[in-house]
């Protein structure tokens, strides 16, 4: 059966009030990483920010998630010129609603693939940052062939 995502509202590095049903008719890949401008995380979010105009054309809208704070995620946005919001789960609420985990406040690196009705299509558990844009793109373009 599909899974709806859970809905979620919480703060991106600009301050605003992001919801998961603000990007309802996108796919939306929702990766949560563990800390700002560690050396995997700052791969990870370079490669997505690298990728954005193919993911674009793929339908799809990328939103990380961590426990760090608006400052933080405001600087290490800044630093990479990441176009995207970043979401500061500071309580690990919508980790919780997403089932990640997290170890010393610092959440797994896991990615969701929503679907533009808001069903999860896909979840990566086992993320490589080197090669994980790459897989995330593969996964828009098949559910952009399925429900176009």
């Amino acid at each position: 059966p599909a899974t709806r995502a859970p809905e979620f509202s919480a703060l991106d590095q600009d301050g605003r009030t992001r919801t998961l049903s603000e990007f309802r008719g996108k796919a939306v890949v929702l990766y949560f990483y563990p800390r700002d401008a560690t050396p995997g995380c700052t791969a990870e979010a370079c490669a997505f920010r690298d990728a954005w105009d193919r993911l674009e054309a793929a339908g799809g809208q990328v939103i990380g998630v961590s426990t760090d704070d608006v400052a933080s995620h405001a600087s290490f946005a800044a630093e990479h010129e990441l176009s995207f919001p970043l979401i500061a789960d500071t309580e690990g609420e919508v980790a919780a609603a997403y089932g990640v985990s997290s170890t010393f406040g610092m959440l797994a690196r896991v990615t969701f693939v929503i679907d533009q009705n808001g069903v999860i299509r896909r979840v990566f558990r086992e993320v490589d940052p080197a090669v994980h844009a790459e897989e995330v793109i593969a996964v828009l373009e098949s559910l952009a062939d399925v429900t176009l």
